[in-house]
C-alpha cells in the first residue's frame, strides 16, 4: 500500500471511529430514500463543530451530551 493511501484510510478510520463512539452511526437503521447519508452529513457536521469547540475539557461524546441538555451550550457551538 502506498503512502498516500495509507494516509487516507488512516483518516477515514479515524473517522469512523469518532462517529461510531460519539454518535453510534453502526446503529442507526435509516432505510427510507436518502435518510441514512443525509443523517451522515449532519453527524459529521456535528462532529466537526464539537472539535473546533475548546471551551470545555469533555469528550466529544460529552460536548455531545451536554449541547442536548444545554440550550446556551448549544447555541455557543452553532456560532450565534
Amino acid at each position: 500500500m502506498d503512502r498516500a493511501t495509507h494516509q487516507y484510510w488512516s483518516i477515514e478510520n479515524k473517522l469512523h471511529w469518532a462517529l461510531e463512539v460519539s454518535f453510534g452511526e453502526d446503529l442507526d437503521r435509516k432505510r427510507i430514500r436518502d435518510a441514512a447519508q443525509n443523517f451522515s452529513v449532519l453527524n459529521r457536521i456535528a462532529l466537526n463543530l464539537l472539535q473546533q469547540d475548546t471551551t470545555t475539557k469533555l469528550g466529544i461524546k460529552g460536548k455531545r451530551l451536554t449541547a442536548g441538555w444545554d440550550s446556551d451550550y448549544l447555541l455557543q457551538l452553532l456560532g450565534n
